[in-house]
């Protein structure tokens, strides 16, 4: 069993409990506040990328030396856009990353997954054929791992019986998955995963990270438009599972952050090489949408013995990125 790794104490989550009301107050007038769901930093020569589901017609790019002002791209400004890759509506979760000396995007449209490809961090990403990864069901929040023996995965929800969480090796190229290599990890129950009950229970937003030899896969459950949306985390010795889900979990939720709707972010370094994780909540105590970003810090914690290092969450350095209006 893991060791149940909580990142405050208990006075720490009263006194959070009890003040949530005047943080959310805060968060709204917050001046140039970022309205980004399912965001993703990316760092690259000094300089960090910001994306996320915001646009019908593709996907901005915001940048940031400092990871609190952002500026922001004229309106017709896209890093990818609808018509030059694949995709008509619905763009989500978009992912950025280095691949032989060519920048990548990952991303939902269409309730399929694409890759798309660039230059530059900044776009444009494109495609040669409009054309998305062949399934054959819905998939979206699509994740791509590069593990050390350089196999390369890709981590996705499947919506069939509910959004669920599976894994498949790519090919080479990263345009297509190995069908026979795909596998089911993580399925909401019940608990903290379902608060309401529901029968298509959510699992989603999948991010993953190696240490210490193992996998340790991070998920968002709830639907997102619950004030119970909360990340947590299972851990396995394989890409391909079997996963232990955490009894620790989740590590974020409104309980230990204050805000509702917590979830669907990523993990990246900062330029100290410190962790953290981005992700969103709702816009208020009363109102989902637009979802506003927030960056908060967290690192593996040393277990004892032959436990798992769990993941900690530090909560006294959540912060909201702001965006230069003025452009």
């Amino acid at each position: 069993m893991y060791k149940i790794i909580l990142s405050v104490s208990i006075l720490l989550l009263c006194l959070l409990s009890c003040r949530r009301p005047a943080q959310e107050q805060a968060a709204e007038n917050i001046p140039g506040s970022l309205f980004l769901a399912d965001p993703a930093v990316f760092l690259d020569n000094g300089i960090y990328y910001l994306y996320g589901t915001n646009s019908p017609e593709g996907f901005r790019v915001y940048t940031s030396a400092d990871l609190i002002h952002w500026s922001v791209p004229a309106q017709d400004s896209l890093a990818l856009r609808k018509g030059e890759s694949y995709g008509e509506v619905g763009f989500w979760a978009p992912q950025v990353f280095r691949y032989n000396e060519q920048y990548y995007m990952a991303y939902t449209a269409n309730e399929h997954i694409a890759i798309a490809v660039s230059n530059h961090p900044a776009g444009p990403f494109r495609q040669n054929t409009l054309a998305p990864i062949e399934a054959p069901t819905r998939q979206i929040d699509p994740y791509v791992f590069f593990d050390d023996d350089g196999k390369v995965y890709l981590y996705h929800v499947r919506l069939a019986n509910g959004n669920r969480i599976f894994v498949a090796e790519m090919t080479a190229d990263l345009m297509a998955i190995k069908e026979e290599t795909v596998k089911e990890c993580i399925v909401a129950t019940g608990g903290w995963e379902n608060t309401q009950h529901t029968d298509w229970t959510v699992a989603e937003g999948p991010t993953v990270l190696k240490h210490n030899g193992l996998y340790y896969l991070f998920y968002s459950a709830n639907d997102f438009r619950n004030i119970d949306y909360a990340v947590g985390y299972a851990v396995a010795h394989s890409p391909y599972g079997p996963w232990e889900k955490a009894p620790g979990s989740p590590i974020i939720s409104r309980h230990l952050i204050g805000y509702n709707g917590t979830g669907h972010g990523d993990f990246f370094l900062d330029k100290n090489g410190d962790r953290k994780y981005v992700f969103h909540i709702h816009y208020s105590g009363t109102t989902v949408s637009p979802r506003r970003t927030a960056i908060i810090s967290a690192d593996f914690l040393p277990a004892r013995g032959q436990e798992p290092d769990g993941m900690q969450i530090d909560t006294k350095t959540l912060f909201f990125p702001q965006a230069n209006e003025k452009d």
